[in-house]
């Protein structure tokens, strides 16, 4: 199924893709998550509005990723998808846009917001804030490469907020046409507290819509904030890791309707649905559980407030162990029945290194 406007082309603006009821919402783009099978699996439980691709990483000897293409070109869920882009070499980056658009995307999103280190410090993704002139010069390159919407995702800074205003600027001269916006700086990356005043301000400054994201853990919150900044919609990313239903949620919620609160049975299922989706032919039984177990590190903030079960999914080797662990959890003594937490637990975090638990040994 074609991932473009209702026409069946490469839509001409990005507000046409919006619903025409509510605001919109989309899943945040996320490296070596949101590939083509959480796309799919997430559409299952009730898409988002929007979908953006990982990253295709643009520079001299680089090739359109078959894998992260498939987002665009497999994608069952019916909806638009943008295909983002990370690098600053002008030449290539005509080049990979030119390329994307023999396919049916979106349109062309520009990753300006990425926190990771090894990427940051090549100064691409959230490494551009710290050079506006060079962004500038990339989004003249895709300004002039595009005939399809440019979209930008972005942070509100590096280091601090003091180039803010210059890249808005840049933004409206590039006629950007969606700015999706996480309320955090780079160098803040997860842990500190979004600054939404910021989302607030691009709304006021630009013309195009802006998307808010960073720290949108509910549907409630999700209206909440969007109401309070003016922001045109969210976007969100470990939240819908941890809850797959959440866009149905906000839908439901706008629309007046009872909001569906998923069991801890639901979630179980979700588990072995993850696993399925993501597991590969060839791929070893471990490594195979390692990466889902990246997913359960979200998922875990929902199951119970000791951190028990984080603590308990860590160590598990086989999917057997982790099995037994889901459903020690998740579905005996009476647990399927209980309401997974829409709001994650206080106290816990997703990252093994960092996590407080109240469980031992």
């Amino acid at each position: 199924m074609l991932n473009t406007s209702p026409s069946g082309t490469l839509p001409d603006t990005v507000t046409e893709l919006f619903p025409t009821l509510g605001f919109p919402t989309a899943l945040a783009p996320m490296q070596d998550v949101t590939g083509l099978p959480f796309m799919n699996l997430v559409a299952e439980y009730g898409p988002p509005d929007l979908f953006f691709t990982e990253y295709f990483r643009v520079h001299s000897s680089a090739r359109i990723d078959p894998f992260i293409l498939s987002s665009i070109t497999e994608n069952n869920s019916g909806k638009p998808v943008f295909a983002q882009l990370i690098g600053e070499d002008l030449e290539h980056i005509a080049r990979f846009a030119l390329e994307l658009q023999k396919y049916p995307l979106a349109g062309i999103d520009l990753n300006l917001g990425c926190p990771a280190p090894r990427v940051y410090r090549k100064n691409v993704g959230g490494g551009l804030l710290r050079n506006p002139a060079r962004i500038n010069e990339v989004l003249k390159v895709l300004r002039d490469t595009c005939q399809c919407p440019l979209t930008v995702k972005t942070r509100i800074g590096f280091e601090d907020t003091t180039n803010f205003s210059e890249v808005l600027d840049i933004f409206a001269a590039n006629q950007i046409e969606l700015l999706s916006l996480h309320a955090r700086t780079v160098r803040g990356g997860y842990r500190s507290a979004p600054q939404y005043e910021f989302v607030n301000q691009a709304v006021r400054r630009l013309d195009c819509p802006v998307l808010l994201n960073g720290e949108v853990n509910t549907p409630s919150s999700a209206i909440k904030l969007v109401r309070e900044t003016g922001a045109a919609g969210v976007m969100i990313g470990r939240s819908a890791i941890r809850n797959p239903w959440i866009f149905r949620q906000i839908r439901q919620l706008q629309n007046g309707q009872e909001m569906f609160h998923p069991t801890l049975m639901d979630v179980y299922l979700y588990v072995e649905a993850l696993y399925l989706a993501l597991s590969r032919e060839g791929i070893p039984e471990e490594k195979q559980v390692a990466r889902l177990k990246k997913f359960l590190n979200f998922v875990g903030l929902s199951v119970d407030q000791d951190g028990c079960f984080l603590h308990d999914m860590r160590r598990a080797k086989t999917r057997l162990q982790l099995n037994n662990i889901c459903q020690k959890y998740l579905v005996k003594q009476g647990k399927a029945k209980e309401l997974m937490s829409v709001t994650p637990y206080q106290g816990l975090v997703a990252r093994p290194s960092s996590e407080g638990s109240s469980c031992q040994g």
